[in-house]
């Protein structure tokens, strides 16, 4: 196989405004807002959604995984199921998390020749990490 085998991740959020303002100043990244699928979807569950940035072009074909927040009846946040890493230039950025209403679960760790990570709880009770080679 050629490509990442990990193409998408979906962050199920309970406050869409709260975990989008969470997201976007701990990564220093801004969201854009995802388009339902079908107006059925939006209708029936209640749907709302913001995507990472991404390159487009190569979004399906790249190294990395590309995913975004969704808000959606039925699906709820901190069940604790995946945990998704996000890459970063320092995972010492798991102090800003706190400073935007998460909770730092495991701070800035070597994993060895790997690099660093760090464990948050983000703002909706999702743990995530932080990854970084420095």
């Amino acid at each position: 196989m050629n490509i990442n085998p990990v193409v998408w991740f979906e962050i199920y959020v309970e406050n869409m405004a709260r975990a989008k303002n969470f997201y976007e100043a701990t990564l220093e990244v801004k969201l854009k807002l995802m388009p339902t699928p079908t107006e059925a979807m939006t209708k029936e569950k209640n749907m709302e959604m913001w995507v990472f940035p991404m390159d487009e072009d190569t979004a399906m074909t790249a190294p990395g995984a590309n995913g975004m927040l969704v808000k959606m009846d039925g699906y709820n946040p901190g069940s604790g199921d995946t945990l998704v890493y996000f890459g970063c230039e320092d995972c010492a950025a798991a102090a800003r998390a706190a400073k935007n209403g998460g909770v730092i679960f495991n701070e800035k760790t070597s994993i060895g020749e790997y690099g660093f990570i760090a464990l948050v709880h983000d703002t909706e009770g999702n743990m995530i990490g932080l990854h970084s080679t420095q």
